[in-house]
């Protein structure tokens, strides 16, 4: 309950996540059927960068920032612009300047076609009335104030039946991914056929190896993790890296992520140990 995302809204971490996040949206488009993008730990959806948080730490300097003031390739550029799309849409009228980064549930709601529709749970009361008033007569968003592990048992399988659910807790407890495979392992099994998009800070490698073993073990079949580092991750320090884990993921996702981690990776280094993984996974 202590953790606020603008604090870290555009950083390395939302680079990976909101990037994936936005391929998935646009490959799911591709079908004329509606779909449902549930997002469990939903935040506030809108984060000033001029403002006391974001200036305090920065983070989005060396993320999004970083991004969007370097040279992108051809091709590289193909894989980032449903993302990128949406944070200089939200930045319109404001000149070159990056005032306001768009949160995961305002990015996917950006991306909704008229027959898609958009479940957000956000348990902090002021980020929840925050979220609620920025979708307020939104008749394709329900804003629920509610423990995101909860939502996972409430709200699946969603009745259009496709769709994804997005789970990015905030990390303050020590057992924090014990929680998430417990609650992932309990999502997949209510909906298998969903895709399922985990994102996570690195800074210990035994953890994270424990964490795909679990998911490993439940029997789940199809995973992708992605990991993304600008510098080498340290238990005690800053985080320097993190991982988006797709289950079900659609079959471009992989090319998609080799085209863009290596660029990213070099853009975003913050010393020689920048680096970048992709690594398929499957239950047994």
């Amino acid at each position: 309950m202590n953790y606020r995302h603008a604090f870290h809204a555009g950083n390395i971490g939302d680079v990976l996540k909101h990037m994936v996040l936005a391929l998935v949206i646009e490959y799911l488009k591709k079908k004329p059927g509606a779909f449902r993008v549930i997002d469990t730990h939903a935040g506030i959806g809108r984060y000033d960068l001029s403002g006391d948080e974001a200036q305090r730490t920065g983070e989005w300097r060396d993320g999004i920032g970083r991004v969007l003031a370097a040279d992108i390739p051809e091709a590289v550029a193909a894989e980032l612009a449903p993302w990128l799309e949406t944070v200089l849409a939200v930045n319109s009228g404001a000149g070159d300047e990056l005032r306001t980064y768009p949160g995961s549930p305002l990015l996917a709601r950006m991306m909704l076609r008229a027959q898609d529709r958009l479940t957000a749970t956000e348990l902090h009361p002021q980020d929840h009335a925050t979220l609620a008033a920025l979708f307020a007569g939104d008749r394709q968003v329900k804003v629920i104030e509610l423990d995101g592990w909860l939502a996972l048992r409430g709200f699946l399988p969603p009745k259009e039946r496709r769709g994804l659910v997005l789970i990015d807790p905030p990390f303050e407890a020590t057992d924090e991914f014990d929680t998430l495979a417990n609650g992932l392992i309990r999502g997949w099994k209510r909906w298998p056929t969903g895709v399922y998009l985990v994102w996570f800070p690195i800074k210990d490698r035994k953890t994270v190896n424990r964490f795909y073993n679990r998911l490993r073990e439940a029997g789940i079949g199809r995973m992708l993790s992605a990991e993304l580092f600008a510098g080498s991750p340290e238990p005690h320090g800053p985080m320097r890296g993190s991982g988006l884990l797709a289950i079900n993921p659609p079959w471009t996702l992989a090319h998609s992520l080799e085209c863009a981690l290596p660029w990213l990776s070099q853009t975003l280094a913050r010393g020689p140990d920048a680096n970048w993984r992709l690594i398929p996974l499957a239950g047994e």
